[in-house]
């Protein structure tokens, strides 16, 4: 059942949500999610770069609180504000939750162990959307580790005509704004699973996760914002279709 994300929208921006993020003394702490259908994890990975290695927790929690809720009023998935969760890349937890967000993967420097687990949960049937990276260097950082696990298949250009982008919501153009200046226009690139199907969504010179984290401050125009959402959703729906 498809329910309209503008006023969804507009109830989360009136209102300051859920809870105030989880830092104390300057560790990040995460979630115990509830046992829901559905519950989506960032991957904490081994990573090098601008940020210090702590890209992977770029807008957490807000992003993840406000997904989640609005999977939950949008769709008939069985998600709850807090159905997220912290999980390591190299843990063997990462079997447990079937769709990822990874943050800043321009800044991944994955071990062994990080990339024969990123290859099982892709083979296996997992999905995850990679998020909030731009330039070139990004661009073939992601690719370096990428082509680790994956060396006999490679990063494609997603066409608005796949599945992906109408298996939910109509998404009718590829052109999403970024929420800030990027050198480039934004792209998504897939990879795919042994069988064929998508198991990565690569938001190259985009930044899904802010939208979804400004949301409830007026940061950014709605329209994108509902367009954030809405391919959020798909790529749920998509992964849990599949």
């Amino acid at each position: 059942m498809r329910r309209p994300l503008f006023f969804l929208l507009l109830t989360i921006a009136g209102a300051s949500l859920i809870y105030a993020q989880r830092f104390r003394r300057g560790f990040l702490f995460s979630n115990e999610p509830p046992p829901t259908e559905l519950v989506v994890a960032r991957w904490e990975y081994t990573a090098r770069g601008k940020f210090g290695g702590t890209g992977w927790s770029h807008n957490y929690p807000s992003s993840d609180q406000h997904f989640a809720q609005v999977i939950s009023e949008a769709t008939n998935i069985d998600v709850k504000n807090l159905s997220y969760r912290i999980v390591e890349l190299g843990s063997p937890e990462v079997f447990d939750y079937p769709f990822a967000v990874v943050s800043e993967p321009g800044e991944m420097a994955l071990t062994d162990h990080e990339v024969d687990n990123l290859r099982e949960f892709i083979d296996r049937g997992g999905f995850v959307v990679m998020d909030d990276f731009d330039g070139s260097r990004d661009l073939q950082t992601l690719q370096r580790d990428l082509h680790k696990a994956f060396p006999d298949r490679d990063l494609v250009r997603m066409t608005i005509e796949h599945e992906i982008f109408n298996v939910f919501y109509r998404i009718d153009a590829l052109n999403v704004i970024s929420p800030y200046v990027v050198e480039g226009e934004p792209i998504f690139y897939g990879l795919m699973n042994k069988d064929g199907k998508v198991g990565v969504i690569a938001c190259y010179n985009n930044d899904l996760e802010n939208f979804w984290d400004y949301i409830d401050r007026g940061e950014y125009p709605l329209k994108p914002s509902i367009e954030a959402f809405r391919l959020g959703i798909n790529f749920v729906i998509y992964s849990m279709s599949h």
